[in-house]
């Protein structure tokens, strides 16, 4: 690697154009394995009973692996993670814990504390901490207090159990660094935080993924892999990925090499005899019960673990190093003089690179923000294996699983993922969710937007992309409907503000095609009665509707969505802004994009006037979904933020931009003339006519919109925008239906609904997707009426200001949730004190899936960077919210 200007961009480049594989070995290596869809074989269909975390130390994964902190090669094939014992635990700690759906009141939840600190988008530097107890891990009391808790009160936490009082627990702190895509050098170093020299053994460990034990495999290597111990080195063989060796240092202290098979324990888990002599948890085994009779005295098998005794003084840190490489590469001794100088180097072309990325006028501590967000985003990328019709079928070697079980997911076969994606959160959503990675690909195009682009044309393609045109939602249920926000991702990745380079038209163009299929299932599944008025479901706010929203109404008839009918707008304005850009050199795009003017037209119309008002609600001066039953139309009076989506249906037309166009701009005319009264909400033109704004709402209904959102007792939070009006907290909405009482009220944190499991909230905290779109719209309306339209911010405050500095202002609300004041408390860590006073907490982030809306607690999954991750955004977006040249995208 050359001393260029900027290293890590250059890698990139590198491994684009496949002149280097820097992306080949990377964090991929799951947090969690156990308890997914993907490993469940039930009849029942409940993946946290089938396989539980008790199993996961025993029982060989069929689809992935997981592990500590760990690494691994694009297709799970060699993993490396760090497993520890502290003398006390029942089990050795391989993995993370945490609550199963059932187990947890509100729903899944890991109970570790551990964070992502650092990362680069070709992994070439990588950092995170873990803090390991001293004392026995409390895994009983964990199930038992949770279990003992309503949904109505704070979940029960590791800190809250005071294993980490008296700072009696490790700081373990591990790094990865690339000397080359085949030559990783790994540092670790443990620091005892507690007052007394305390035990720990500290095992790295070096596994193949099982992929030998199912009989044939689609583009997988079923032949036996090796790893063999030998004096300072573990060396692994592998078919398709040839050999590696890691090497180890002394480490100060004798070391002995564990080494075993990675084979199911059936005889512990299932009372049958094994199969083989020699099975997973055999380390297990030898380390925590002193049974070393499972070990492969041969020093030879596919698991295998170098083991260390140390006894760690107070307050003093010992240091570990190995290095992962290609035999080829292993020419040199491992730890010469610059292994270390190696590691400071790539931390340093890692500033270097987010030095660029990262606003420069921001504060240090936004910066450090920033930089951590993106380090999560960098650790979320996963391995993702399932081939849905041999999950179905069940696999040749291996006992057929129960009918019952091929019923998930059923119409979706041609599934087939085998990919390295952009997770929500490594633990608690260790899979894709489709709406949340158009989130996580907007974040990723700042520091790797190829990565962005290939995720987003990945999802379109006929392998994950339904032949009726539906985007797969998730691993539960595939065939759920999550807000088309796909076509903005696409939109907004191509038009990447600052990026310097030329447009990829081709990107844009594969987007836009597959985007024609999904959009024409949406019109066909989801306007089943033709009247540009959309269901979809639960749309991705699980609880937010009085009924849920995915299921048949208990009061019969049908629900005209807010929300459903407002994306569908939303999705028109992306595909007509693609079409115009592409007609630029296709004049076939012009058609396209009169096709979606048209239709947004149409939608607009029926959103505003359909049967009169359409869904809007003079009185309230609000969206609200309604019921259709018995030939009658009811709203139902819940406000929440689905009533400010049709808002986001916005965009800039430039006079100059479209007068090329003929045939759009005579089809647009002849429609004026035609339908006039479609296009009476959708058109405003500027007073010097050079633009045009495309919009859902006219000025008027905006402003009424906007008193609810910037109302401190309705929307606006200290903290963002909030999913429920604050108004429900003394007016819950309540339904009669079938003998059963249904009802919405306001709750700012955790819900008290099994709605979708429990673990999301979409009754009143904020979530930063929906305040990210509300802002950027706020954009779009600000560059088109800038001084013209000053809003009161806050509602009755008596201070006015223009719509881009009332963006700004919910920005730095959000901003809040991660600033530390004056006594260093930063809000999302709620009550915890540590987080403000220890230096050892104090400087360690954490970005919550989302927030309470009085308080800020963070709250739901832990590392949800994730969408979270638009912090980074947000900040970066700091000196455009008022000028003429926007950070969001105009259209």
């Amino acid at each position: 690697m050359s001393d260029a200007a900027d290293p890590e961009l250059e890698r990139l480049q590198q491994d684009a154009q496949r002149e280097a594989r820097w992306s080949l070995w990377g964090t991929y290596l799951s947090a969690r394995q156990w308890g997914t869809i993907r490993e469940d074989y039930s009849a029942s269909g409940n993946p946290w009973t089938y396989f539980p975390h008790d199993h996961a130390r025993s029982r060989a994964y069929r689809w992935g692996e997981d592990g500590l902190l760990g690494f691994t090669d694009e297709h799970c094939r060699l993993c490396f993670a760090l497993a520890l014992w502290n003398g006390s635990d029942p089990i050795l700690k391989e993995r993370l814990f945490g609550l199963t759906g059932p187990e947890g009141n509100h729903g899944e939840d890991v109970k570790e504390l551990y964070y992502y600190e650092d990362a680069t988008p070709t992994h070439s530097y990588c950092r995170a901490l873990y803090k390991y107890p001293q004392q026995a891990f409390p895994y009983q009391q964990l199930v038992e207090e949770n279990a003992r808790r309503g949904r109505e009160q704070q979940e029960f936490e590791l800190l809250d159990t005071g294993i980490f009082d008296g700072n009696r627990y490790f700081d373990v702190r591990i790094e990865y660094a690339k000397a080359t895509p085949t030559d990783t050098l790994i540092r670790v170093t443990i620091a005892n935080r507690g007052p007394q020299t305390a035990p720990l053994h500290l095992l790295p460990t070096l596994w193949f993924r099982n992929t030998w034990s199912w009989g044939e495999i689609e583009e997988e290597s079923t032949a036996h892999p090796s790893i063999h111990a030998e004096p300072g080195v573990l060396i692994a063989t592998h078919e398709t990925l040839g050999t590696y060796h890691l090497a180890y240092d002394d480490g100060g202290v004798p070391s002995e090499c564990l080494v075993t098979d990675n084979e199911t324990n059936r005889a512990r888990l299932f009372g049958v005899p094994n199969y083989e002599p020699y099975v997973k948890d055999a380390i297990h085994d030898a380390v925590v019960r002193g049974r070393r009779d499972g070990l492969n005295a041969a020093a030879s098998g596919t698991k295998a673990a170098v083991h260390y005794r140390y006894s760690i003084p107070a307050g003093s840190s010992i240091t570990l190093r190995l290095r992962l490489r290609a035999a080829g590469e292993a020419t040199q001794a491992p730890f010469g003089a610059d292994f270390d100088a190696l590691i400071a180097r790539r931390l340093a072309e890692a500033d270097r690179f987010y030095a660029t990325r990262i606003e420069a006028s921001l504060a240090p501590e936004k910066v450090r923000i920033a930089r951590a967000a993106y380090a999560g985003l960098m650790w979320s990328k996963q391995f993702y294996n399932l081939v849905q019709s041999r999950w179905s079928s069940g696999d040749p070697a291996q006992v057929a699983p129960p009918p019952e079980h091929a019923s998930r997911n059923s119409d979706w076969q041609h599934l087939y993922a085998r990919d390295v994606l952009s997770m929500p959160d490594t633990w608690e959503f260790p899979y894709f969710c489709s709406w949340d990675s158009s989130f996580h690909c907007v974040c990723l195009s700042k520091v790797d937007p190829g990565l962005a682009k290939r995720q987003l044309v990945l999802f379109l393609r006929e392998w994950y992309m339904h032949r009726n045109g539906q985007l797969p939602a998730y691993e539960f249920a595939f065939s759920d409907v999550n807000p088309p926000v796909h076509p903005w991702a696409v939109w907004r990745v191509y038009r990447l503000p600052d990026s310097g380079e030329k447009p990829d038209r081709d990107f844009l163009e594969r987007g836009f095609q597959k985007l024609l299929l999904n959009f024409t299932w949406w019109v066909n599944r989801e306007d089943r009665e033709g009247n540009n008025l959309f269901a979809g479901g639960f749309l991705g706010l699980d609880n937010i509707g009085v009924f849920d929203r995915s299921k048949p109404l208990p009061t019969g008839g049908t629900l005209l969505q807010a929300d459903g009918t407002g994306w569908m707008a939303f999705y028109c304005v992306q595909m007509l802004s693609m079409a115009l850009e592409l007609a630029h050199g296709d004049d076939v795009y012009q058609d396209l994009a009169s096709k979606f003017l048209e239709h947004f037209g149409a939608i607009s119309h029926a959103l505003n006037n359909f049967g009169g008002s359409g869904l809007w609600d003079e009185g309230d001066g609000f969206y609200y979904d309604r019921i259709e039953l018995a030939g009658k139309s009811e709203p139902l009076r819940v406000r929440s933020i689905a009533g400010f989506i049709p808002m986001m249906s916005a965009t800039i037309i430039r006079s100059e931009d479209v007068q090329q166009f003929s045939d759009f701009v005579r089809r647009a005319k002849w429609d004026a003339r035609i339908r006039p009264e479609q296009l009476q909400h959708s058109f405003e033109q500027s007073e010097r006519k050079s633009e045009s704004l495309l919009s859902v709402i006219t000025r008027a209904r905006l402003e009424r919109l906007l008193q609810r959102l910037f109302d401190e007792d309705e929307f606006l939070s200290p903290f963002g925008i909030r999913s429920m009006s604050r108004y429900h907290e003394q007016n819950p909405m309540v339904r009669a239906a079938g003998g059963a009482s249904y009802s919405v009220d306001y709750e700012p944190g955790e819900g008290t609904s099994g709605m979708f499991g429990g673990n999301s909230n979409w009754r009143g905290p904020i979530w930063f997707p929906i305040n990210y779109l509300i802002l950027e719209s706020l954009r779009i309306y600000h560059l088109f009426y800038g001084e013209s339209l000053r809003v009161e911010f806050p509602t009755r405050s008596g201070n006015w200001m223009t719509l881009g500095d009332a963006a700004r202002n919910v920005s730095h609300r959000l901003q809040r949730l991660f600033l530390a004041d004056p006594a260093g408390h930063r809000p999302y860590n709620g009550a915890e004190r540590r987080y403000a006073e220890d230096p050892h907490w104090k400087d360690l982030l954490l970005f919550y899936e989302y927030y309470h809306a009085d308080t800020g607690r963070g709250c739901g999954a832990s590392h949800q960077t994730g969408w979270t991750a638009l912090i980074a955004d947000l900040m970066n977006l700091e000196p455009h919210w008022t000028g003429r040249r926007s950070g969001f995208v105009v259209h």
